[in-house]
């Protein structure tokens, strides 16, 4: 591995390979981080806070539940549907600690997707927040879940607390729509039973898999991608070693968790490292509404956050984000779809700390590449590989391609997932052995890896090849421009054309603004024809804009 290029970059003190695994498991890297950080805050929510040591007493008694009065055993898959909030920790460690599959889901999810997820994945048991019961009902005939365990908004914050909650998101806000679920068990009734029970900790195997993580995947309809424990224990510790230069080892510090822990992002880097490394993890679970977000965060003088480009874009656009307390922020790690200069350079300026992108999919736990979070980081690029790590470019016919030439970025290393659960994996990896992500990139001439975009959301302009990202890079970096999607549409002379869709920073931006700007900036075939302004764009519920969506819309149109 030496012979790379990359290493030339490589932050000192990071090891290229790792050690041994430091556990044999999830539930003792959870365990050992208890024990260690008992007394301190591990978990805090809307006003509610869990020391580590009340983390591994309420997860131990959830998996007594589980293990003893629901009768779940070692292997069995188990649903957690819900946002941001203290229950989410505390089922996930108390599942994996009962030797279950823990099957991460989206909250919004409609009931179709839901039911292919749980179908797929065959789960035994679901964990879900009552604002989403009611989609649930609807499946219920049509998929086997022998067990129900639902929990309301502030089932942890107190009684009072609590109460107060549930009372404002149920009859002020209407946010739990009328469900019936005659079978279903309280959350905090789980907790209760379970206390009273002992669980015998199953033996689980550091190649038994720990996450189904479901995914699009490079084609197709979505797929869980089996995380082990081996897979996820890695690469906490690539990323340990990574995000030792920002993390204190004599102070607890404060992190950031905006994304939802559902997503493999904040799963395994906030929810796994921060939690392995004694960091106080705010949990957000709203962050679209920016203004309440940034009040939130008003609050805490914290030292890292992790997000992706749309959040951080939000947050720099917000005229009280700037009087935050960055004082003892470290850092920011943006991960998910591509971080636009002109974030990234906004970011800097308001915070006077870096804000570095990072790559990675659900198929490799997730992270492959980061930029440097001390020293070298390259703006533009997603930074170099992680430890025991490799990453190359290889072209449609698995042969590998040299530095500096355009093709799919392919990669290989312990925090690969080993396949799709129950699916044919022919065409998932070349050689049986390098992962491919289906992103189109290069690795420049300092080593440091680019995407160009993804392989299916190339547009084909007169036999040119277009990548939106570089026409979102340009635009996003128009003083006027707030967001920016670009997509290519059939046209019957050059077979494709590029179509902006933008949202407004500053109302007097034209589109002949926006074409002199491409102009000066692009080569003519990049420019997009067409521009549509739109109050707002299409995203996941972690922020991501959809481009299919907006493809599907034109597609619609032209029928």
């Amino acid at each position: 591995m030496n012979s790379f290029p990359w290493f030339k970059n490589y932050p000192s003190g990071i090891p290229q390979q790792l050690q041994p695994l430091e556990f044999s498991s999830l539930p003792e890297l959870f365990e050992t981080a208890c024990k260690k950080y008992s007394d301190r805050i591990a978990f805090e929510n809307m006003g509610g806070k869990i020391t580590y040591g009340e983390v591994d007493r309420l997860s131990t008694n959830f998996a007594a539940y589980l293990q003893n009065e629901l009768g779940l055993k070692k292997g069995e898959r188990i649903a957690i549907q819900m946002p941001n909030l203290l229950q989410f920790p505390i089922a996930m460690i108390g599942s994996l600690k009962a030797g279950l599959i823990v099957v991460n889901t989206n909250p919004l999810y409609t009931p179709r997707e839901m039911e292919h997820q749980f179908k797929d994945a065959g789960i035994s048991a679901i964990v879900i927040v009552a604002n989403f019961a009611h989609n649930l009902q609807q499946i219920l005939d049509r998929v086997n879940v022998k067990h129900i365990i639902v929990t309301d908004m502030g089932d942890m914050l107190g009684f009072v607390k609590g109460a107060i909650v549930n009372f404002v998101v149920k009859r002020i806000k209407k946010l739990v729509p009328e469900y019936s679920l005659p079978t279903a068990i309280s959350f905090k009734s789980v907790l209760a039973k379970g206390a009273s029970q002992t669980l015998k900790k199953p033996a689980i195997d550091v190649e038994d898999v720990a996450v189904l993580q479901y995914t699009g995947g490079t084609t197709g309809i979505s797929k869980g991608a089996q995380l082990s424990h081996r897979n996820i224990i890695a690469h906490n510790m690539m990323i340990s070693h990574w995000f030792g230069p920002l993390i204190s080892p004599s102070e607890q510090q404060i992190v950031i968790t905006a994304l939802p822990l559902y997503h493999i992002f904040a799963f395994t880097v906030n929810g796994v490292l921060m939690f392995h490394k004694g960091l106080r993890n705010v949990l957000i679970t709203n962050p679209r509404d920016i203004p309440g977000f940034v009040k939130e965060i008003k609050k805490y003088q914290f030292s890292i956050i992790t997000g992706v480009n749309t959040l951080f874009n939000g947050l720099i656009n917000n005229p009280d984000f700037a009087t935050c307390d960055f004082s003892r922020l470290k850092g920011a790690v943006g991960g998910g779809m591509a971080v636009q200069d002109a974030v990234a350079i906004k970011w800097e300026e308001i915070t006077k700390s870096p804000l570095v992108e990072g790559y990675g999919l659900s198929e490799t736990s997730p992270v492959l590449c980061c930029n440097p979070l001390v020293g070298n980081h390259k703006r533009g690029t997603i930074g170099i590989p992680m430890p025991s790590t490799e990453v190359a470019i290889f072209d449609d016919d698995g042969k590998q391609l040299a530095q500096g030439e355009t093709g799919e970025i392919c990669a290989r290393g312990p925090q690969v997932m080993r396949g799709y659960w129950q699916k044919d994996n022919d065409g998932v990896f070349f050689n049986n052995e390098w992962f491919r992500t289906g992103d189109i990139g290069l690795m420049d001439a300092d080593g440091y890896f680019k995407i160009v975009d993804r392989k299916k959301d190339m547009i084909k302009v007169s036999g040119f090849n277009v990548f939106p990202n570089e026409i979102e890079n340009v635009l996003a970096s128009h003083p006027k421009v707030l967001e920016v999607a670009a997509i290519g549409v059939a046209d019957a002379k050059s077979g494709e054309v590029i179509k902006a869709f933008i949202v407004k920073k500053d109302q007097s931006l034209t589109e002949d603004d926006l074409k002199k700007f491409c102009h000066e900036n692009m080569t003519n075939y990049k420019v997009p024809k067409y521009f549509e302004f739109r109050t707002e764009l299409p995203k996941t519920n972690v922020g991501k804009i959809l481009r299919r969506t907006l493809k599907e819309e034109e597609t619609a149109k032209a029928a």
